[in-house]
């Protein structure tokens, strides 16, 4: 037995990335509803819920809450969704993942030093940190 992917399963899978990073929050859902596993990573370890959120997609990210997508996973660099949020001052994400768990320490850097380093006094204050 081996442990490769056949090319249709990467391709598809690089579709499933593609669609969190696009914000395509219907047609993810509909995945996810027929199997697709929500806490998907790809190569780098960023999972869809890393990847919407660190493309802005609110919606996106809702979808993928509330089908079980873990806040509080890490990429291979340490980061988290919360982060990714805070980065893009994403103000809806930053509230949904606070409501889901996202711990703000979590991380690294977490999402208060990534408020910290980028002098971004709105989102500390989105994290409770102001």
């Amino acid at each position: 037995m081996t442990d490769e992917l056949d090319a249709e399963t990467i391709a598809f899978a690089h579709r499933m990335f593609d669609l969190a990073r696009a914000g395509a929050a219907e047609e993810l859902a509909g995945q996810l509803d027929a199997g697709l596993p929500v806490n998907l990573t790809n190569a780098k370890g960023d999972t869809l819920l890393i990847l919407a959120a660190y493309h802005a997609h609110p919606e996106t990210v809702a979808a993928l809450l509330a089908r079980g997508a873990d806040p509080s996973r890490v990429n291979d660099r340490g980061q988290t969704a919360l982060a990714a949020a805070v980065f893009r001052k994403d103000t809806r994400t930053v509230r949904a993942l606070l409501d889901a768990g996202a711990d703000p320490e979590h991380g690294s850097p977490s999402a208060v030093d990534t408020a910290r380093f980028f002098d971004l006094p709105e989102m500390l204050a989105v994290l409770g940190r102001s």
